[in-house]
């Protein structure tokens, strides 16, 4: 069975998710705060996470990048933020869907579905080398002359697409999908702002890129 960690202090909304689990076929694990959700993700780890923002011991976006840290699980977060400011926050920390409340049981299940069927993204060689940097996608470190390099969840997510097919041209709607999911096709400017960032902090020179390349109209290709 599809395991599915669901997070929420709301004990109600937690019962509730848990019994709408279970009658969909799904193993459900329930945690109410944010020690509990890391403890059973490391112990049984979760095939998808359901998770709350508004947890007491722990800020939600801490859990999420904790949580991303160390698994490829599809989140979606449940939250009573609206503010599209704390949606793209949560995207770009790493979630794969975002649904405020109140919400449709059954559109939170629909979302589920279709987080579990995107294809886990094939796996990026061990070590690669941009400009002065060597980057290991699996361990998610990046290192350059002056040291580690920081890149975002974001970040990481759509280099890990690229190096996982290098010297191969690799479309727009593929990147879209492949890190925001199905409907984001038309949020090109995501990508260039994201590749712009990757550029400044990983080329010799942001704008002549050797490595990094922007195919006009078409999406990106990684040279090694």
């Amino acid at each position: 069975m599809t395991r599915v960690l669901a997070v929420d202090d709301e004990p109600r909304l937690l019962r509730t998710l848990r019994l709408n689990l279970l009658a969909r076929q799904y193993a459900a694990l329930t945690a109410g705060t944010a020690r509990q959700a890391l403890q059973l993700a490391e112990e049984t780890p979760p095939d998808a996470v359901l998770l709350d923002l508004g947890l007491p011991d722990q800020d939600g976006m801490d859990v999420l990048r904790a949580l991303r840290r160390h698994s490829a699980a599809p989140i979606i977060v449940l939250s009573g933020r609206t503010d599209p400011a704390d949606r793209i926050h949560a995207l770009d920390g790493g979630a794969d869907d975002y649904l405020t409340k109140p919400f449709v049981m059954d559109e939170l299940f629909a979302r589920l579905r279709a987080v579990l069927r995107r294809p886990a993204p094939a796996a990026a060689p061990p070590l690669a080398r941009i400009g002065d940097h060597t980057v290991d996608a699996a361990a998610a470190r990046a290192t350059g002359p002056d040291g580690p390099v920081r890149l975002t969840p974001i970040e990481w997510q759509l280099l890990s697409v690229l190096l996982a097919a290098p010297g191969r041209l690799v479309g727009r709607r593929q990147l879209l999908t492949a890190v925001w999911g199905p409907g984001h096709d038309h949020h090109g400017n995501y990508l260039r702002v994201h590749f712009a960032a990757l550029r400044r902090k990983l080329e010799r020179d942001p704008h002549r890129p050797r490595h990094l390349i922007t195919e006009p109209g078409l999406g990106y290709r990684y040279l090694p």
